[in-house]
């Protein structure tokens, strides 16, 4: 008699986050998606995706999720092209973990404050990352808990008690949900570089540079376009049709193409359905 053999279920995915507040429309470098969690941490998973999302390695990250710190990016070609990556635990256990980075530019300042006060790298980090920040974040890492009312939180939240650890996040990261403006108006969500790229038929290095960098990407035919808004990538595909409209209004009115695509879109029915939809999903 033959055994049946089920069939192994799938790991699920680790929880990183069970609260998530998007505070990406403020300007540079304060743009930051505050992800929080009130159930014990996974330090492994956490420090895996930290280490992936920010190219830290992992035991480096291990350490700083354990015992807080900071990883200063190492010289590319004799050349500093990122700032730092800090983890600050509170070694009294009454606060929250927290995690960020510093832009180069922060990260000067935060070097200035070591050299003419006498401060700790970390210390400085903090210093400088906390005066970027919009003034209602800042207003609610003030309070405990950020503020929030655990009766109006979902039952799976609350039972988890105190936040345990917030990530400032600014990554395009598996972890969360991006929207792209198809050419019928749809809104496709992806997570992380290699979804996004699997969506469109493009490579990872494509993709990558062009939610970094901004700008279009010609794809059989039709176009990605890519508009850095405070730091954050927005993302259409435009038909061919409109594609060729947009050519159009750059030869005829000298427009840039990104600006071409812009007035194509916003005159195009099914795409304003589509960004209708997403502004509304913004404010519910």
């Amino acid at each position: 008699m033959f055994k049946i053999k089920k069939k192994a279920e799938k790991p699920k995915p680790a929880v990183l986050y069970n609260i998530v507040e998007d505070y990406s429309e403020f300007d540079a470098p304060g743009n930051v998606t505050v992800c929080a969690m009130t159930l014990t941490e996974d330090l492994a998973a956490h420090a895996t995706i930290l280490s992936e999302s920010y190219d830290v390695p992992m035991d480096r990250m291990m350490t700083l999720l354990a015992e807080g710190g900071v990883y200063v990016y190492p010289h590319v070609g004799g050349i500093l092209t990122r700032g730092l990556f800090a983890c600050i635990v509170d070694q009294t256990g009454e606060g929250p973990k927290r995690t960020f980075v510093l832009d180069l530019t922060q990260f000067a300042e935060a070097e200035q404050s070591v050299r003419t006060r006498g401060l700790s790298l970390i210390d400085a980090a903090s210093e400088v990352f906390r005066r970027t920040l919009p003034e209602p974040l800042t207003a609610k890492l003030q309070q405990k808990n950020l503020g929030l009312d655990y009766r109006l939180l979902d039952r799976h939240v609350a039972k988890g008690g105190d936040i345990k650890y917030i990530d400032f996040r600014k990554d395009w990261s598996p972890h969360f949900k991006r929207l792209c403006i198809m050419p019928d108006g749809r809104l496709i969500e992806t997570g992380g570089l290699q979804e996004f790229a699997r969506l469109h038929g493009i490579t990872a290095a494509q993709a990558k540079q062009l939610v970094e960098q901004g700008g279009t990407l010609d794809v059989q035919g039709e176009v990605l376009a890519c508009q850095i808004v405070n730091g954050q990538p927005a993302v259409a595909r435009f038909s061919a049709a409109n594609y060729a409209k947009a050519k159009d209004l750059v030869a005829a009115k000298g427009l840039h193409l990104m600006d071409a695509l812009s007035e194509v879109g916003y005159n195009d029915p099914a795409m304003m359905r589509g960004l209708a939809r997403k502004t509304l999903n913004q404010r519910s």
